[in-house]
């Protein structure tokens, strides 16, 4: 008897002291708790990492190419609950340059704490920015603060969500004998009922959920192949037209490139 009293104490003992333990790992969440996001995009083209001027890779048209210029805009991120409620975060830009590593990892900030198990986000910079005071345009939306590849159509007066750019034996020469491509993709809409809509919303599902809380600062880890502008809604050919800046021809660019994107994975630390 004593025997086995003793064994119903040791097991009381270790469903409390593991009961305890799940108890203290779960923290508590604040109503006014928040921390970061990190955003990490990985660009790739098909499996390989993207080395610039050099990785070469196909489309789906069988034309090979390399990549010199990748960049693009990311925007109105929102973040869904388990619950299913969202929270949006409609004032916080983010422009993601190949060239610049620092711009591969950004941060979303004030996320409050939850669980989430979606993201949705918009490739390019949405209506309402586009057309606001230069003034409220700042940090990666000032017109005037790009570098060489600056991602603003003086002319235009608009926003370039992504620009592709590189080289391709598929492409005929130019008068330099360099045989390269230009893909720039802007246009809002809103201006005229003729003017194109190239903004796209991409909505994903976390492969795990994300744990946000006061002390814990996830990463949502992002993978895009750039081989998937050229295939999709439309099969793209370098061939035919090697430069695209027109918003009306680069609709089906669009199109395309809202599928590039997945969650490789997330990290809860």
């Amino acid at each position: 008897m004593k025997s086995l009293f003793k064994s119903l104490s040791i097991i009381a003992f270790t469903f409390l002291t593991v009961l305890s333990c799940t108890k203290d790992d779960v923290e508590p969440i604040g109503a006014s708790d928040k921390n970061n996001v990190s955003l990490e995009f990985d660009n790739l083209m098909g499996g390989q990492k993207i080395v610039l001027g050099s990785t070469t890779a196909k489309n789906a048209a069988g034309e090979d190419f390399t990549v010199t210029t990748l960049n693009y805009f990311i925007s109105n991120v929102s973040l869904k609950k388990v619950d299913g409620s969202t929270v949006d975060f409609k004032n916080q830009y983010f422009l993601v340059r190949q060239a610049d590593a620092t711009t591969l990892i950004q941060s979303l900030k004030d996320v409050p704490a939850a669980d989430y198990k979606e993201v949705t986000f918009t490739i390019g910079v949405d209506s309402v920015k586009s057309v606001s005071p230069v003034e409220e345009r700042t940090g990666v939306l000032d017109p005037a603060g790009f570098s060489d590849d600056g991602m603003y159509w003086s002319w235009n007066s608009g926003y370039i969500f992504m620009k592709l750019e590189g080289t391709s034996t598929a492409v005929a020469a130019n008068a330099a004998g360099l045989r390269r491509y230009q893909y720039h993709v802007g246009g809002f809409g809103g201006r005229t009922s003729v003017t194109p809509n190239n903004l796209r919303t991409v909505t994903l599902s976390l492969p795990s959920t994300m744990t946000v809380r006061k002390s814990i600062a996830p990463t949502i880890h992002f993978v895009a192949d750039v081989t998937k502008v050229f295939s999709g809604t439309t099969t793209l050919k370098l061939a035919d037209a090697p430069v695209i800046m027109s918003p009306a021809l680069a609709t089906p660019i669009a199109n395309n490139y809202k599928n590039m994107f997945v969650v490789d994975h997330v990290h809860n630390d």
